[in-house]
């Protein structure tokens, strides 16, 4: 049990610590929400031992934090790992201290203790590597193909092989920002309630990792663009609650169409309102979901239309957008459809075990 919450009226229980070199995660709610300080966002680390237990405190945004345990097998492991990283280990005797902290926080873990998560930094190493190979390569694409830079994409897809972490801090968009009117294409056109969408509104819950590929270009067949990004989630439960959501038989035309839209506000700073995706279903011969959708933008600079295609694939811990632009369809049907079975067979082969 938390107290406070991380956000205000936000789950209190249960809750589990992940300690790496790059700071300190809490886990916490079922399925699990994901807040991750650095430790540089720390302040005023103890780790103090009792005769029954450890605890853990911390300040971050000026709040004073403590996580408590009756395990202390990873006392070690823990203390390590703090005295890398400026915290301060306390010995206390006197039982009563215990009762002199105000924010005391029960820890729930259902790996058994704060500690026991702080010693497997590696693990998380192999998983952010493991998801980092998921993505495309160019391996993976016809001779021709090759890494680009100023490519359309790349307004939709972050910095190739940078890891994107979540993040303690969370905003809700300005009124009248472009993501805010995303949002509500998005939601209008499928249906659903900001409270209850789980791709843009508040019901939606950040990846433990997120790496995008490279945008690939091509002159063949007219020309075009491709790239992926791979999110890795702790559970498979979050997974699977996000592909329910992907499974409406309109979401491909409304996540194209949404997508759609944040290229026009890149291009013109501004979205016409009048997009309009297609659902597109990808052949695939791997176990997993994928849905697809497709829509005709108007690229500046280039004379007629390009095609917009995004895919959207999950299985396992994994989900990953896959993102092309085409000069030719449905001639690449086949092509796409390809890259989607490359993708999920990297997904279901990757080793994807929580840490």
């Amino acid at each position: 049990m938390v107290r406070p919450s991380f956000v205000p009226h936000g789950p209190n229980s249960p809750v589990t610590l992940l300690g790496d070199e790059q700071g300190l995660t809490q886990l916490t709610g079922t399925p699990a929400v994901a807040w991750q300080t650095p430790w540089g966002e720390l302040a005023n680390v103890q780790l103090v031992r009792f005769s029954r237990g450890l605890a853990l405190f911390a300040t971050a945004n000026g709040v004073r934090y403590c996580w408590r345990t009756t395990n202390k097998d990873d006392y070690d492991d823990i203390a390590s790992v703090l005295a890398q990283h400026g915290g301060r280990v306390v010995r206390r005797r006197r039982r009563a201290g215990i009762y002199a902290v105000v924010l005391v926080v029960l820890l729930a873990s259902v790996a058994g203790g704060i500690g026991s998560l702080f010693a497997k930094g590696s693990a998380n190493a192999a998983v952010i590597a493991n998801t980092k190979a998921v993505n495309l390569s160019a391996r993976d694409l016809p001779s021709g193909w090759s890494a680009t830079s100023g490519a359309v994409l790349s307004d939709l897809f972050a910095s190739p092989g940078k890891v994107i972490t979540s993040t303690t801090v969370t905003t809700q968009p300005a009124q009248n920002s472009t993501w805010a009117k995303v949002t509500t294409i998005f939601q209008n056109c499928l249906g659903v309630s900001d409270h209850r969408d789980r791709m843009y509104g508040m019901a939606g819950q950040e990846p433990d990792y997120q790496v995008s590929s490279p945008v690939f270009g091509s002159s063949q067949n007219g020309g075009g663009e491709v790239a992926s990004a791979t999110q890795y989630y702790r559970t498979t439960t979050m997974v699977k609650k996000d592909t329910a959501e992907m499974r409406d038989t309109d979401f491909g035309a409304c996540f194209v169409q949404t997508n759609a839209a944040l290229l026009e506000s890149a291009f013109s700073n501004t979205t016409s309102g009048v997009l309009k995706g297609t659902n597109w279903q990808p052949l695939t011969f791997t176990k997993g979901f994928s849905r697809g959708g497709v829509e005709a933008i108007s690229v500046p600079g280039v004379t007629g239309s390009l095609y917009l295609v995004m895919v959207q694939i999950t299985a396992g811990h994994y989900e990953v957008t896959l993102g092309a632009l085409l000069a030719s369809w449905p001639k690449e049907k086949l092509f796409v459809a390809n890259l989607v079975n490359t993708l999920l067979s990297r997904m279901t082969s990757t080793s994807s075990a929580a840490v």
